[in-house]
């Protein structure tokens, strides 16, 4: 039987994964428990410094601005933290949400290995039983490439989506594995490259500023320890190394055609792993569904974290003018 997801958190680790005036909620899927964070209910009580769960997890009917979901990409130590710095920007005009998806974070962490499909289902989940009607959601990487899928099987639940850098990894046929990949695919080595290069202080501030980040010197020590206490939460190993792995990957160009739902996407120029030339191919794509495409100089991976402020502005403006119809 797995443990409950209270038996994972340490309350100090975690305190800077949650912004403050934000609550914490859960809610049951098919594959666990999955937290996220609202500020939608800010009369929640407080034990300890921490957030109870709400009793909650469906949307305020009283409430009238429209829902937000912001979603995370993967990597060794992500969370909903990766939006932290944007997300509650949007307070003032929509009812904001931003999990922790099934393995990473504060939600339930498997043993097991993660498939697609895994984060098809619990997303969708999510969307039904919190959201309750057409969402606009704001995602990154892998799984803003996941929520394409989403967006073209059920359309019916999203409203309008901002992707940052949305790839499969294996895009026009590209082969994902590299030479890592095939390493963390040996059985016992995987856990040892986990615990001795990823899920370490100097590996993940390493990772950061040099493949996330465009500038090193934009990487705070709050951010490496927010990166720490997710990767260091037991089981958070299974997630990433299915992520590394190449388990996750699949061709987003086979998908991007036949989505409908009015998106747009931005994709930082220095990017790391997947090019802005490859963004450009990808939206070329559909320009009918996919109205903007915005190239962000002097940036990488997660604009998000490294210029918070300009992503948050780009959000506003995108949302405004895919929803004016």
């Amino acid at each position: 039987m797995l443990p409950s997801v209270s038996s994972y958190i340490n309350p100090r680790s975690f305190r800077m994964l949650q912004p403050a005036g934000f609550c914490q909620s859960s809610i049951s899927t098919s594959l666990g428990t999955l937290v996220y964070y609202t500020a939608k209910a800010a009369s929640a009580k407080v034990t300890n410094g921490e957030a109870a769960p709400l009793p909650s997890p469906g949307p305020d009917l009283s409430d009238h601005r429209p829902t937000l979901v912001f979603l995370h990409g993967f990597g060794g130590g992500s969370s909903a933290y990766e939006w932290s710095h944007v997300y509650p920007a949007f307070v003032p005009e929509y009812q904001v949400l931003a999990p922790d998806l099934i393995g990473w974070g504060r939600s339930q962490h498997l043993a097991r290995s993660y498939q697609i499909q895994d984060y098809v289902t619990t997303i969708v989940e999510f969307i039904e039983k919190v959201c309750g009607t057409a969402t606009m959601v704001v995602a990154s990487s892998l799984t803003a490439a996941l929520m394409v899928r989403i967006a073209v099987a059920r359309p019916e639940l999203v409203k309008a989506m901002f992707l940052v850098a949305p790839a499969g990894l294996a895009d026009f046929g590209r082969p994902y594995r590299n030479f890592f990949s095939q390493l963390v695919s040996l059985p016992v080595l995987d856990r040892l490259i986990y615990d001795t290069m990823i899920a370490t202080r100097l590996g993940i501030r390493n990772f950061l500023e040099t493949k996330q980040f465009a500038r090193a010197n934009r990487v705070s020590q709050e951010m490496v320890d927010a990166y720490l206490a997710s990767a260091q939460q037991p089981g958070a190993d299974y997630s990433a190394i299915s992520f590394v792995r190449g388990d996750l990957c699949f061709d987003l160009a086979a998908y991007i055609p036949q989505l409908t739902v009015p998106t747009a996407v931005l994709w930082g120029k220095q990017a790391q792993f997947t090019s802005a030339e490859l963004g450009q191919q990808l939206a070329d794509l559909n320009p009918r569904a996919i109205q903007i495409f915005t190239l962000l100089d002097d940036v990488g991976l997660t604009p998000q974290l490294e210029l918070p402020a300009v992503t948050t502005g780009l959000i506003y403006d995108a949302l405004a003018r895919l929803t004016q119809c």
